[in-house]
């Protein structure tokens, strides 16, 4: 996978962790492409708000001086935790074409499973229904699939929650759209790879 190059801003901390060895600012990020979480240093003097996009792209940091790390779920502070659904929506609205690609070309995991069916929410019926209607012409929108398959829940939903489970879950065997997380085994040596994300 490519790195990120965008992020918006989860929690933004003047005066860095309560955890942390020095006094820092530092912010909490989400990439907008794998929905990556990291930990930023804004440059001096720089001060993120909550929701900002930020750029994070190796050559084209505007108000990061550096990305410090990549963190899981678990080390995300209260604050960054209550806006994660609503900026994976976000994303997800943004990207809609991106998404809408997705149940048009989504394949089969295992013979007796899809793709489309770790949305929760859709089963064998839709399934079928999106398989069969994507043949004749593939989707162009989130309203062309509500308006094409019968009975369909809402997409925009469903993908903020799986894209939700797969930030948080650490058990998760199937990642559709995030980065997977690193394995305890490999976390020093991804450390010092950090900049790459």
């Amino acid at each position: 996978m490519k790195a990120e190059e965008q992020a918006m801003v989860l929690d933004f901390l003047p005066h860095g962790r309560s955890t942390g060895f020095k006094s820092e600012p530092v912010a909490l990020v989400l990439g907008t492409d794998y929905f990556t979480l990291l930990e930023v240093i804004p440059k001096t003097g720089v001060e993120l708000k909550v929701g900002e996009t930020v750029l994070i792209g190796k050559d084209s940091r505007d108000k990061v001086e550096y990305i410090k790390r990549r963190v899981s779920f678990n080390e995300l502070t209260s604050s960054a935790v209550s806006e994660l659904e609503n900026m994976v929506e976000k994303i997800v609205l943004q990207k809609e074409q991106q998404f809408v690609d997705f149940f048009n070309t989504s394949r089969p995991i295992t013979l007796k499973r899809h793709q489309l069916e770790l949305l929760s929410g859709l089963g064998k019926k839709h399934l079928f229904e999106i398989l069969k209607v994507r043949e004749s012409e593939p989707f162009k929108s989130f309203d062309d699939i509500k308006k094409k398959v019968h009975m369909m829940p809402d997409v925009v939903h469903m993908l903020v929650k799986r894209i939700t489970e797969e930030i948080s879950g650490e058990d998760e065997k199937h990642y559709l759209f995030v980065r997977p997380p690193v394995s305890p085994q490999k976390s020093g040596f991804e450390r010092h790879r950090f900049r790459k994300y």
